[in-house]
């Protein structure tokens, strides 16, 4: 296998007293969806939040190999940098659109560092310069392109607060491609939709990886998801990686069913692991 896109060493999160990531080691490959899961409260969460710049780490090192920008440290930049130079894009457990723009206004506004710059920080735009206008045609182009690959272009003038919940999430996911990520990052994009919706989500996340070539991360809850779309699975119990390896290893796991479903009243372990944890 090539090198790793991502490489997590010895990664550690504490709150005072509270350690909420334990010396996590992990690799994101490219063209790959790597799942990470684990019970409430493992860590997953603090996680995507120490790769993505919300949180700085407590120790440990988080190594991107950018195509065009060589080795990048995460843990060193700012949120805003993580997403605008190093191109690793997140979503979030809950849908964060602006409910009152429409679709294609949400995508534009996720481009907006870039208009930003072709305005000159306002005058350009202000002015209506040549610069501004390509630049504005660009991110339309852009947003139409997303649209269109997740077959929402027929949205596109919808206002997004009206959409329907599982739309609203691909939604997400075509405004954070907007900013041409090289490691997506979702964060439980299954939760709120029906059997219908996530298998249309297996599709889309086995397409942009599969076809695409994308990185994917993903935290999940919903195994039906997990087990179908993920080439590699780190499991998490209490900030700690307890096992990693592919769908089929993990569902016969005694550490990953243990950690799940606990045992029985006799000690014994459940024979597979094949349901979702309880919320």
């Amino acid at each position: 296998m090539n090198a790793p896109l991502l490489r997590i060493e010895n990664l550690s999160m504490r709150f005072g007293g509270l350690t909420a990531i334990d010396d996590l080691s992990l690799d994101v490959h490219d063209a790959r969806i790597t799942a990470v899961i684990g019970p409430n409260g493992a860590g997953k969460t603090t996680l995507f939040n120490c790769l993505t710049g919300f949180y700085r780490p407590s120790s440990g090192r988080v190594s991107l190999a950018h195509p065009r920008r060589g080795l990048l440290q995460l843990e060193e930049l700012d949120s805003h940098q993580v997403a605008s130079r190093a191109q690793v894009v997140r979503t979030f457990q809950n849908v964060r659109l602006f409910p009152k723009m429409t679709v294609l206004e949400n995508l534009i506004v996720a481009q907006h560092q870039r208009l930003q710059q072709a305005s000159c920080f306002t005058l350009a735009g202000l002015f209506g310069l040549p610069a501004y206008r390509r630049a504005e045609a660009q991110a339309i182009a852009v947003a139409v392109d997303r649209l269109t690959r997740l077959k929402l272009i027929d949205r596109a003038d919808a206002v997004a607060g009206d959409l329907p919940y599982g739309m609203q999430r691909r939604v997400e996911i075509a405004r954070a491609l907007c900013v041409d990520p090289i490691l997506l990052c979702l964060d439980e994009p299954a939760a709120g939709l029906n059997p219908r919706e996530s298998a249309e989500l297996n599709a889309l996340l086995q397409s942009l990886s599969g076809e695409e070539g994308l990185a994917i991360l993903l935290i999940e809850h919903d195994m039906s998801v997990v087990m179908n779309v993920s080439d590699h699975i780190c499991v998490l119990n209490y900030g700690c990686k307890i096992a990693e390896g592919t769908p089929e290893q993990m569902r016969s796991d005694a550490k990953v069913i243990k950690a799940y479903l606990g045992e029985d009243d006799e000690g014994e372990q459940p024979g597979e692991f094949s349901g979702a944890p309880s919320q």
